[in-house]
């Protein structure tokens, strides 16, 4: 039997993305194998948000041809979309895609294993208007399951490769997405993640549908328990987006609302769609709707021209607001972007040093999140034996804290009542109400 490994960078639309692709080898005769093992195919998916998730693919392409020498090397993904002449001249590469046409991955690695020859199917992803459908069959698992809806961006900020990697928006079919989750459902996962490169655009492209029906109509099928937003825009998020929301009682009650910045003459640099006071008032009213909710976010330091002070006004914010987690990345200037250019680039120890400063402040910020639940009995969804302790099992609450407890049975896929009986670094341990 031909065997196949992957080796997926970045976020979970590659996983999504990477797992569809290996059921369509496995349906053609293929064994998926782990990357380290001796494989006839590799496939890189790749991530191009920083210049690290460059060097990485380009790593994993050396490293497959190490270990089998003979074996066809596939490069997909949003490197190989936005730098396909500079991964042609990699000499170990044999294929690249790039992000459409991957259900092509099959075809063109058997042609390969026969011609030799070097193929490059990267077109102009700008020109691609429909979402290219890649739905996963054969699910395996019973907690989380990842589901892609939306391809494509159209925000263009000025710091970020990604619309130029996966193109304008593209919504996918709400029939083809009730299919999969019943799917989900029949093989026992009782959380779907709706993900997407931006979700909250979803149905632009369509007419009046929007995010909140697609919640809605997953909210009716039978088996799901719980329903997550992956990273949203804030802007999404207004009254009447809660008023249907908090109306569904499987939807979590997390949203990861990307800030970036906490200074709004950088958020205007960056061409983010809103100020610092829109986004206060967008946590207020999520708070008054779901008072426990976790509101994570994702956040960019040093960015080209970013002040002292700039920077402090982040801090400040991220203080003000009390996130649940924060995400915390130094800026990476990527070619082809407006901020790439800009003159005044910040040099790599105050970005580190700030980085720093502010993980540090996010820890924090978790830590006084989690403490407000001690004593508190919420329901966790288990999925896995912990990696910091053989006797102990690992899950999430809606509100997305990760909870430790001491268990005999894995649990894996059940939701159970915990007591949280104490903070332990960024997670909580809790005690099982059988």
């Amino acid at each position: 039997m031909s065997k196949v490994a992957f080796h997926t960078l970045g976020c979970k639309v590659n996983q999504y993305e990477t797992e569809a692709m290996a059921e369509l080898f496995e349906k053609n005769g293929y064994e998926v194998v782990h990357e380290d093992e001796i494989a006839d195919v590799y496939v890189i998916n790749t991530c191009t948000i920083t210049n690290l998730g460059d060097r990485k693919s380009r790593q994993f392409i050396r490293r497959a041809k190490n270990n089998n020498p003979d074996a066809v090397v596939a490069v997909v993904g949003c490197y190989a979309q936005t730098a396909s002449e500079e991964i042609m001249a990699i000499d170990e590469v044999d294929i690249i895609i790039g992000t459409k046409d991957r259900n092509r991955i099959v075809e063109l690695s058997n042609r390969v294993r026969e011609s030799k020859e070097k193929i490059n199917i990267v077109t102009d992803i700008m020109k691609q208007h429909e979402f290219e459908e890649m739905m996963i069959e054969n699910i395996e698992g019973k907690t989380r399951a990842f589901l892609k809806i939306q391809e494509g961006c159209n925000q263009f900020c000025s710091y970020c490769i990604i619309p130029y990697a996966r193109g304008p928006i593209r919504s996918r079919k709400l029939e083809n997405i009730l299919t999969e989750v019943d799917k989900l459902a029949k093989s026992g996962f009782k959380e779907v993640v709706l993900t997407g490169i931006h979700i909250a655009s979803y149905g632009k492209d369509m007419g009046e549908i929007r995010l909140i029906d697609v919640i809605e109509s997953v909210h009716q099928i039978s088996g799901i328990e719980r329903i997550r937003l992956g990273s949203i825009e804030p802007t999404i998020v207004t009254k009447e987006f809660l008023d249907r929301l908090t109306k569904l009682p499987k939807a979590c009650d997390h949203f990861h609302l990307s800030l970036q910045s906490g200074s709004d003459s950088v958020l205007k640099r960056m061409n983010r769609k809103y100020s610092t006071d829109e986004y206060r008032k967008i946590v207020e009213l999520i708070r008054e709707y779901m008072p426990n909710a976790g509101i994570t976010t994702d956040i960019i330091v040093g960015f080209p021209g970013e002040t002292e002070e700039e920077f402090s006004e982040t801090c400040r914010l991220v203080n003000e607001i009390g996130f649940s987690k924060i995400h915390v990345f130094p800026y990476s200037p990527r070619k082809g972007t407006p901020a790439a250019k800009h003159k005044n680039q910040l040099p790599g120890n105050i970005k580190q040093l700030r980085s720093k400063e502010l993980i540090k402040i996010g820890d924090e910020n978790t830590q006084k999140f989690n403490e407000k639940f001690i004593s508190s009995t919420l329901d966790v969804l288990f999925e896995e034996q912990s990696k910091i302790s053989m006797d102990f099992i690992e899950g999430y609450t809606t509100n997305y804290i990760r909870v430790l407890a001491k268990a005999d049975t894995l649990f894996e896929g059940k939701i159970l009542p915990v007591e949280l009986e104490k903070v332990q670094g960024e997670n909580m341990v809790g005690k099982i109400l059988y």
